[in-house]
């Protein structure tokens, strides 16, 4: 497969799958692990982070916020970046993981580092990760008021709140056989900010012999029941156009570096937006997202958003396998319009 990001092509079998759980820390309780030249440990603060040519420190409820996404995302569109210095780059088989690839400092200083690993076998030890630095009580898809803590020394786990499955509608919410609507009875209540949203449902009458095929659902009560927060679920699907709507509150906990043009509508409530160069991360823009806006983030640009109350947002995804390629090659704009 041909890579984007000014990656050469690289096939999945050339890809490294070198990773290991090492032993525990006698004093945090907490096992280290190897991927590849990297080195990840974490102590009752920070996940420490080391590569060949540097080392770099998070806060740890920052990092495990990232590293939540990127397991439950597959890696996502383009590039996740935990900070300014960590994240990932999918090429959809593979992923380049890599520290100060997008960061001026550090590669005019020759300082960035990067490898190509084996998108399972990546995969696979960030799962291991997540599972061993997440405590008991806390949960990194929550927004920091409906969670618990992550510091400290080991304490448990909480496999339930990591292993979440992501909603990733075939053709649409509600349709029988599909992912089914959110109710109380099947664990999803209405959040605490959402308390004013209206719980009707539309009534569907469908003819005789289409009953698998027409559908609605109330999209705001749908989202108002969100137990978690900045996570895109699939919720409908015609050919390769996903609506992916999501609930918003705290801080983006990556920088979303885009490999594709992307569309936000806002559906209430406010987001402030941090736009910048992908490459660079120099700022590009600041956009304030009111209810009713629409806005669209280049594929040239990462972003991180802002949100005091939680909001409900709809971030439409071109799903195409070519569209990648065809922006890397100067086929396809960055941007859908050009005025």
């Amino acid at each position: 497969m041909a890579m984007s990001n000014d990656t050469p092509t690289i096939t999945r079998d050339d890809a490294s799958k070198d990773t290991e759980a090492l032993g525990l820390d006698n004093a945090t309780g907490y096992r280290a692990f190897r991927v590849g030249s990297f080195g990840f440990r974490r102590d009752e603060y920070f996940a420490h982070i080391t590569f060949p040519s540097g080392n770099h420190v998070m806060s740890i409820d920052a990092f495990l916020r990232a590293l939540m996404r990127d397991v439950a995302w597959g890696f996502f569109y383009g590039t996740v970046n935990f900070d300014h210095v960590l994240g990932t780059v999918n090429h959809y088989g593979t992923v380049t993981m890599f520290a100060g690839k997008f960061n001026d400092a550090y590669t005019q200083a020759g300082r960035d580092h990067e490898e190509l690993f084996d998108s399972a076998a990546l995969m696979a030890i960030f799962k291991e990760m997540l599972a061993d630095w997440t405590n008991e009580g806390f949960d990194p898809f929550a927004a920091p008021m409906e969670t618990g803590l992550a510091w400290g020394g080991k304490n448990g786990a909480n496999p339930d709140a990591i292993g979440r499955e992501r909603v990733t509608a075939k053709r649409m919410v509600g349709l029988p056989g599909d992912t089914p609507v959110r109710t109380d009875e099947i664990g999803f209540p209405v959040n605490r900010q959402f308390a004013d949203v209206p719980q009707d449902a539309p009534t569907v009458e469908p003819e005789p012999g289409f009953e698998n095929e027409v559908s609605a659902y109330n999209l705001f009560a749908y989202l108002s029941r969100s137990d978690v927060t900045w996570n895109p679920s699939v919720c409908s699907v015609v050919g390769e156009s996903l609506f992916c709507p999501t609930s918003e509150e705290y801080i983006l906990p990556i920088d979303h570096g885009n490999d594709r043009a992307e569309w936000f509508l806002q559906f209430s409530d406010e987001i402030d937006w941090d736009v910048k160069d992908r490459v660079t991360g120099k700022p590009r823009a600041r956009v304030k997202m009111k209810a009713g806006d629409i806005a669209c983030m280049p594929a040239d640009i990462r972003h991180t958003g802002y949100s005091t109350k939680r909001s409900m947002l709809l971030v439409w995804e071109n799903g195409s396998p070519k569209i990648v390629d065809l922006i890397a090659s100067g086929e396809a704009p960055v941007v859908p319009v050009t005025f």
